[in-house]
């Protein structure tokens, strides 16, 4: 599919936020002059997203809502998708990189979220706290040392030492815990970190293993019964990373056969749409288990940072095409183009295709003052600076270019 986007005034640019996303979202795109912002306080089911998504602009959703193919068939206009979150799992990344739609997320804006919490469940699951507090709900009074046990001098064992994981060490080496960790890339520790040369060390060391990896098909079931029968008797597992990673039956096993002496888990392999869907999963029956709704990101301060980040991300895509911070579509950054018209063309990445661009504006007669050209594998996007105030002739002939995906003219 084909599409050729003129420059669009920005009153005439809808911008769709769904699942309660910051105000200062809103804040943001009104600050750069947009002002067609509609927020939605849940994730829509697919059949009304893939209705009100027909004339929207610019998406923005969080972790409940999926894009899916058949969405993306239906967004007619649809420019940019924001994920004003971590993941971009939720979104068929392939499939908006074949309609020329880029996807901006917030890697960073949530590290020290994350890190703090799960920096509070590993001092509360080695305290016995969940247990505890189940209990005293029900009017037990369970007060033990048994199974309680200070942090200073345990070990904690990392796995995926991103931004999240490296920060998360540097403040529980502040509370005396050792620090080990594992990455399928190299990494230099911070602090006193201990690099290990394999996941299994890290689950045969450590008191808790914490996860923090992407959600890729190599980490899809990384702990399952297997790994965590390799975990020490009596450990504890954290995951505030993907729902996938890790088998929530086998976790269950665990649990129930007394190997584990704790869990907890902030992301589920199916979560709830709305707060009106109840959770379900077999770790409701374990008070051992500290059970969190996704929050890991959901602080005030996070979602301020998210909502800044990848409302930036998607005004300057609109207003001069920079694409930087995409996750499925070539990154360029651009300077501002003040003093020129800007021509923006997306393509399947085929051989003649740049020759045949450069061809199109010789036979306009307009030349071309600044040119900037990005690919990827499947997908190219080149930006186009010009000296023209009719820019129809050459759109037309760029339209006509059988690889074009895309053409988006800026003034």
């Amino acid at each position: 599919m084909t599409q050729r986007n003129l420059s669009l005034s920005k009153d005439k640019i809808n911008i769709l936020l769904l699942e309660g996303i910051s105000d200062r979202a809103t804040e943001c795109f009104n600050a750069a002059g947009y002002h067609q912002v509609e927020t939605v306080s849940s994730a829509l089911p697919d059949d009304e997203l893939a209705e009100r998504i027909r004339d929207v602009h610019f998406l923005g959703i969080r972790s409940r809502t999926r894009v899916t193919e058949r969405v993306l068939e239906r967004a007619e206009r649809l420019t940019a998708i924001g994920c004003y979150c971590i993941g971009t799992d939720q979104v068929d990344l392939a499939a908006a990189q074949r309609r020329g739609v880029p996807v901006f997320n917030a890697p960073y804006a949530n590290t020290r979220s994350v890190a703090e919490l799960v920096l509070a469940e590993i001092v509360m699951l080695m305290r016995g706290i969940p247990a505890k507090n189940a209990a005293a709900h029900r009017g037990e009074w369970l007060k033990s040392a048994q199974g309680s046990y200070e942090v200073r001098g345990k070990t904690l064992g990392i796995i995926g030492y991103g931004h999240i994981g490296s920060q998360l060490g540097i403040l529980a080496e502040g509370l005396g815990l050792r620090v080990i960790y594992y990455d399928v890339v190299r990494k230099l520790p911070l602090g006193n970190a201990e690099p290990v040369d394999s996941q299994d060390e890290v689950l045969a060391r450590a008191d808790v293993v914490t996860l923090h990896v992407p959600d890729t098909e190599s980490t899809r079931g990384l702990i399952d019964a297997a790994e965590l029968a390799r975990m020490k008797a009596g450990a504890h597992l954290i995951n505030a990373s993907r729902g996938k990673v890790v088998s929530i039956p086998a976790l269950a096993g665990a649990l129930a056969s007394g190997h584990l002496a704790g869990a907890a888990i902030d992301v589920f392999p199916s979560e709830p749409a709305s707060k009106n869907e109840e959770f379900v999963s077999e770790l409701r029956a374990h008070d051992n288990v500290l059970l969190t709704p996704h929050i890991g990101g959901s602080t005030f301060e996070a979602q301020q940072n998210i909502a800044v980040d990848v409302s930036t991300k998607m005004t300057l895509y609109s207003d001069n095409g920079s694409s930087m911070g995409a996750v499925n579509f070539p990154e360029v950054n651009l300077p501002d183009h003040a003093t020129a018209r800007r021509i923006l063309h997306i393509h399947r990445n085929e051989p003649g295709v740049l020759q045949a661009i450069n061809h199109a504006f010789s036979e306009a007669g307009i030349n071309i003052v600044g040119q900037y050209l990005q690919t990827l594998p499947d997908v190219g996007y080149v930006v186009m600076d010009v000296e023209t105030d009719d820019a129809g002739p050459v759109l037309r002939r760029l339209h006509d270019i059988p690889a074009t995906i895309r053409t988006r003219y800026l003034y």
